[in-house]
């Protein structure tokens, strides 16, 4: 009976723990063009940018955000540990703005792969990756 009985809290305790938040997170990075003049931000100048607070750069020039699209788990974790808001929060936040006419949310993109694309193509853009998809065409401006 003991052996039984091991196995099931051994079961219970690995559910537990792929339940728990952060479990198979990505570690999400958020990023620029590599020829983007800006090299650090701060979690706020970042959370401002992606929540419509303001569409510029901290040396004034403007800034395109990139999300990538509802339900992935790294737009999940960067809006979790930039903004501390969950999924729904954001929803929440992003109709407020539509309704009111005062915004529109960033566009999305399915992986990122894509949002690579893109922040090639527009040293403008700014978006979150996960750590291991940086390469050379962006670069780390902000870390959790």
């Amino acid at each position: 009976m003991a052996p039984l009985n091991c196995i099931r809290w051994t079961v219970v305790a690995l559910a537990l723990s792929l339940a728990m938040p952060g479990a198979g997170e990505a570690d999400v990075v958020v990023v620029t063009s590599s020829k983007n003049a800006v090299s650090t931000l701060s979690k706020d100048q970042v959370t401002d940018i992606f929540l419509g607070k303001t569409s510029r750069f901290p040396d004034g020039a403007p800034a395109v955000p990139i999300d990538q699209v509802e339900g992935s788990s790294a737009r999940d974790e960067f809006y979790a540990t930039f903004a501390n808001k969950s999924p729904a929060q954001v929803k929440a936040h992003w109709t407020k703005i539509i309704f009111t006419g005062r915004g529109q949310p960033p566009k999305s993109v399915s992986n990122s792969v894509e949002v690579r694309k893109l922040i090639a193509a527009n040293p403008q853009a700014i978006s979150y990756i996960e750590r291991s998809a940086v390469d050379s065409t962006v670069k780390v401006v902000v870390q959790p």
